[in-house]
C-alpha cells in the first residue's frame, strides 16, 4: 500500500478551487447532472488512477473505473467515468486530469528505459532520486513505481548514500566506513565514486553499494568485472546522465542497476476528459 493521506487530495482540489467555480455559479448550471469520462490520447502507462478517483468521489461524484496505476493502455481506451453535477464535476476534474497527466507521463518514460535496459540485461533494476519537483514527492514517487522502477532514496533518514560533499569534511574517508557501520549497523552503505579507483578501493574498505557518477561505458564494464570477481557482493549503481536512449548500453555493462532523475522532467501524458450531460450511459464493467 502506498499510503497518500485525504488531506493531500484535498490540498490539491484546494490549490484550485479556493471558495468556489464562479463560472459555473454565472451560469446557473452547478446542479445539473452529467458525466465526464477519461481516456488517454495515446498509447501508453497510466498512473495517478486512484488518486484522481478518490478526488472525485471526496467531492460527491460517483466513479467507475476499470484501471489501476502501473495499466498499459491502447489510445481511446475510456477507463475511468465520473457521475455527478455539473457543479462537482468541475470542480474536480482539471486537478485529477493534471494528476493523472503527470504521474502517467513519469509512469510512461520509466517503463520505457526499464524496457530498453531489461532488452540486454533482464535483471538490471531502475531506481528513481530525490530529485523531483519539490512537493511532488508522493505522486513524482508513487507513479514511478507504477512504471517499474524502486525508490533510490525515500529521502535523507531512509538511507546512506555519501556523496563528495560529504566526504570533503574527513581527511579519511576509507577509515570512516567502519564506525559508520557500526553507528548504523543495519544500514546498507552506498557510496559515490568518481572514478574506477575509487570505487575499488571504496569497496574495499566496506562499502556496500557504489554508485558510479557518469563513468564511461567501457570504465563501467571494467569495474562490474573486477567487483564480480573480488567482491561479489558489493552493488553497482550507474547514474548521471541516464535515459530511455541510453539505458541500453549502461544496462549492457553488467551493472545492478540505473539510477536517474530524467523520468521526471519530460511531457506529461493526454488524458482527454469528455463531459457529457448524459448521465444514462453504459457501464464500464460491462464493456
Amino acid at each position: 500500500m502506498f499510503f497518500v493521506p485525504d488531506s493531500f487530495i484535498d490540498n490539491l482540489v484546494g490549490e484550485d478551487l479556493h471558495i468556489l467555480d464562479v463560472t459555473t455559479e454565472a451560469m446557473g448550471i452547478g446542479d445539473l447532472k452529467g458525466s465526464v469520462e477519461c481516456f488517454p490520447k495515446r498509447e501508453c502507462v497510466v498512473a495517478g488512477i486512484e488518486e484522481a478517483v478518490r478526488a472525485f468521489e471526496r467531492f460527491g461524484s460517483r466513479v467507475e473505473c476499470t484501471a489501476k496505476s502501473g495499466d498499459r493502455l491502447e489510445a481511446g481506451t475510456v477507463f475511468m467515468r465520473a457521475f455527478g453535477t455539473a457543479g462537482r464535476l468541475h470542480a474536480v476534474y482539471k486537478t485529477a486530469q493534471n494528476i493523472m497527466e503527470y504521474s502517467s507521463g513519469i509512469a510512461t518514460r520509466c517503463a520505457e528505459l526499464l524496457r530498453n535496459a531489461r532488452s540486454v540485461s533482464p535483471t538490471v533494476e531502475l531506481f528513481v532520486t530525490r530529485k523531483h519537483f519539490p512537493g511532488a514527492k508522493l505522486l513524482s514517487l508513487k507513479a514511478a513505481l507504477a512504471g517499474g522502477a524502486a525508490a533510490h532514496r525515500l529521502g535523507l533518514s531512509d538511507s546512506i548514500l555519501v556523496f563528495d560533499q560529504h566526504r570533503i569534511f574527513t581527511d579519511n574517508f576509507p577509515t570512516l566506513l567502519k564506525k559508520m557501520a557500526a553507528r548504523f549497523p543495519e544500514k546498507k552503505i552506498a557510496v559515490e565514486a568518481g572514478s574506477v579507483e575509487e570505487a575499488l578501493a571504496f569497496a574495499e574498505a566496506g562499502a556496500d553499494i557504489v554508485q558510479c557518477e557518469r563513468f564511461s561505458y567501457s570504465d563501467l564494464t571494467i569495474l562490474a568485472a573486477k567487483l564480480r570477481a573480488e567482491k561479489p557482493g558489493v552493488r553497482i549503481l550507474a547514474a548521471g546522465g541516464i535515459n530511455a536512449d541510453n539505458s541500453r548500453e549502461y544496462a549492457a555493462t553488467g551493472v545492478d542497476a540505473l539510477v536517474t532523475s530524467w523520468v521526471y522532467f519530460g511531457k506529461p501524458e493526454d488524458i482527454k476528459m469528455k463531459f457529457s450531460n448524459q448521465v444514462e450511459i453504459k457501464s464500464l464493467k460491462s464493456n
